[in-house]
């Protein structure tokens, strides 16, 4: 058959170009999700998260990356666009990648000495250069002023994490899960129920805990939540996150989506970033040859054949994604 198109849900193309000197889009020695392998892979749509740590320049280096975003567009016009509503109702006549941003970490929007009217200014300024958001995700893997991150334990939503959910109503922007506590995620689904704020709900990047008991991993109550409420959930390729032994867990992660009830719901979230230099040597290699790199995914839809049926198969490499956010445009 020929290969499928494919929407991946999380990369980090933007901070690898607004971290590295000289650092290039194309440079497929680099970075995974490099342009070259994007489109080898088939890659239709990529979203591209700005992320930042939890510092002290973090609104800065959000800055950075989403004039970085609107800077891809106009000097890379032949090879990327702008996935907006037209390119998703126009699906089959693309042909360039399509790139829509995202915000992982919401310290890009403020730092923890921000004061709200910074933080709003901020908010409006990156969606402002990035024309619409993917998602937003409140956290990184540690704490910050709105929230607790994957590896704190005990640190919900803060009040500070309610006023920006409120500011988000309305904005057509999900809310990722890919990195909060357990109790972050239990306070943001509350938040939202509670106040009636119609936020949509996604896990970005995310695997299942159930099948490698990891706290960046989703819970089977989580995971069924995101599926109840109409959400994605990206399946990450990091050997850490899948079991770092055993390349073919992927495939488990895939299995167990569906066998929750997601066959709507599953689709990529391969979470290719800049490894060079990586301070963690056990870490490396940081995925398995399978998919080491967005040029892969032909090979993987072929060994995923046998597996799915044609309908699932074709759901996971871009359509569950894609009526995602086709409802998210209306």
């Amino acid at each position: 058959m020929m290969s499928l198109p494919i929407i991946d849900t999380h990369c980090d193309l933007l901070s690898y170009l607004a971290k590295i000197p000289s650092a290039n889009p194309y440079e497929k020695g680099e970075i995974a999700c490099a342009i070259p392998w994007l489109q080898e892979g088939n890659v239709r749509m990529q979203i591209l998260a700005i992320y930042t740590d939890v510092r002290p320049e973090s609104m800065n280096l959000a800055k950075r990356q989403a004039l970085i975003f609107s800077e891809l567009l106009e000097k890379y016009d032949s090879d990327l666009t702008f996935a907006d509503a037209g390119f998703l109702q126009n699906w089959d006549k693309q042909n360039c990648v399509g790139i829509k941003a995202s915000v992982e970490n919401a310290a890009g929007f403020g730092d923890e000495d921000a004061s709200w009217e910074e933080i709003y200014g901020q908010f409006d300024f990156i969606l402002e250069q990035v024309k619409s958001l993917a998602y937003i995700s409140l956290t990184h893997h540690t704490e910050n002023r709105f929230g607790g991150g994957n590896y704190t334990e005990g640190i919900g939503l803060k009040d500070d994490g309610k006023k920006l959910l409120d500011y988000m109503a309305g904005k057509s922007i999900p809310i990722d899960l890919s990195h909060t506590s357990d109790l972050l995620a239990e306070g943001i689904l509350n938040h939202i129920d509670t106040n009636q704020l119609g936020i949509p709900v996604i896990a970005s990047h995310s695997n299942f805990r159930e099948i490698w008991n990891h706290p960046r991993n989703l819970t089977d109550e989580f995971a069924k939540e995101i599926i109840h409420r109409g959400g994605i959930i990206g399946v990450n390729f990091l050997r850490a996150f899948l079991d770092p032994e055993v390349p073919e867990r992927l495939f488990d992660h895939l299995f167990h989506g569906f066998q929750i009830g997601g066959e709507k719901a599953i689709c990529f979230g391969a979470d290719y970033f800049y490894t060079i230099d990586f301070g963690d040597p056990s870490r490396i290699p940081f995925y398995f040859p399978l998919v080491e790199n967005a040029g892969k995914y032909p090979s993987l839809l072929k060994s995923l054949e046998d597996k799915l049926s044609p309908e699932d198969l074709e759901g996971l490499a871009y359509r569950n994604a894609l009526e995602f956010y086709r409802k998210m445009q209306l």
